[in-house]
């Protein structure tokens, strides 16, 4: 069984006895938490009063875990097992998470919580045995396009009414952060607000936007420099690698390429911003030379990846900026000989 919203869960949930097995995974923490609070709260009203919780990342006690699914609870009729497993790889334990999963039941309630899979483990043997046993809970992160709507229904949700020049600021605000988003709702709520607009979210608001490399590569094709930047200095700030963004920048400068070239094969490209594509194109098109801009990006890119790992002086948080900009459309400095 597959669900794929949180309105989803909650009516299944309700329905009657619960599944066996949920696999939870989401690409938003807020998300993921609340579903998996929901399924923990639909257990404690079914009678699962005890609680067993794992880590499971490169190594597991698997044994322990599948001797546990198999047996009786010590203090009530039924238990919870949950299995937390961040990057969701189960790693050499694959095989036994399988049978972990078979061996759940009426009385003994497997819930495994991940991030958002990626394609290759969502085909894994484990997470068909999963859905096939109970339900896989997929949940999608918000996008920008959504993102308004979510803001709205998330404040009524709490009792709050937003209007749209409220809504506008506080997307605005806290681009691609759902928690923080929620955080502001409960913020503006907890000050007694039973309906709010531009000037009492302002009063309220932090800057606290989450921004990820996709949606740098999105700003990136649309030529949206600014807000490249500051999610340039958003992902520095919060420590993500450099090698990282690098990678998503030359991912997209590669499937742009492999666009511009008529004929040109492109397997193995991937671009979750194919809706900014087009910009994009045209954009390079307009260039004076589409291929000695891209040789300059790639020579960019090169003194990005040789800082990175020291082979190059220089920080290669400057160089990715300018690489960037230059993507973006913006005219930057020379680059230097070395």
């Amino acid at each position: 069984m597959k669900i794929s919203s949180t309105s989803q869960l909650d009516r299944a949930l309700g329905a009657g006895p619960l599944l066996p097995v949920y696999l939870v995974s989401a690409e938003e923490p807020l998300t993921g938490g609340e579903a998996a609070d929901a399924v923990r709260a639909a257990a404690r009203r079914q009678g699962y009063e005890e609680r067993e919780v794992y880590a499971v990342e490169r190594t597991a006690p698997w044994a322990e875990i599948l001797a546990s699914a198999q047996s009786m609870s010590l203090f009530s009729s039924r238990k919870l097992i949950e299995l937390r497993m961040p990057g969701g790889k189960p790693g050499h334990g694959a095989k036994s998470l399988v049978e972990v999963i078979r061996a759940a039941g009426p009385d003994v309630l497997l819930m495994i919580l991940t991030e958002k899979l990626d394609y290759t483990t969502q085909k894994a043997e484990w997470v068909g045995a999963a859905e096939g046993a109970g339900a896989w809970v997929d949940l999608p992160a918000v996008d920008a396009a959504r993102f308004p709507a979510w803001i709205r229904a998330r404040a009524k949700r709490e009792g709050l009414d937003l209007d749209e020049e409220g809504v506008a600021l506080l997307a605005a605000r806290t681009e691609g952060n759902l928690l923080a988003a929620h955080q502001e709702i409960q913020k503006l709520v907890l000050g007694g607000h039973a309906t709010a607009g531009a000037a009492e979210v302002l009063a309220s608001v932090t800057a606290s936007s989450r921004f990820d490399v996709f949606q740098l590569g999105e700003a990136l094709l649309a030529g949206e420099a600014p807000r490249a930047l500051r999610i340039l200095a958003s992902l520095e700030g919060e420590g993500t690698e450099p090698t990282l963004v690098l990678w998503a920048i030359l991912q997209e400068m590669r499937n742009l390429w492999l666009k511009l070239v008529p004929g040109a094969p492109i397997p193995g490209v991937w671009s979750s911003n194919t809706a900014q594509l087009p910009q994009a194109i045209s954009r390079f098109r307009a260039a004076p030379s589409p291929r000695a801009l891209f040789m300059r990006l790639g020579e960019r890119a090169s003194r990005a990846d040789r800082m990175i790992k020291g082979r190059l002086a220089g920080n290669p948080w400057d160089e990715i900026t300018q690489l960037a900009l230059e993507f973006a459309g913006l005219r930057v400095l020379p680059l230097t000989k070395t």
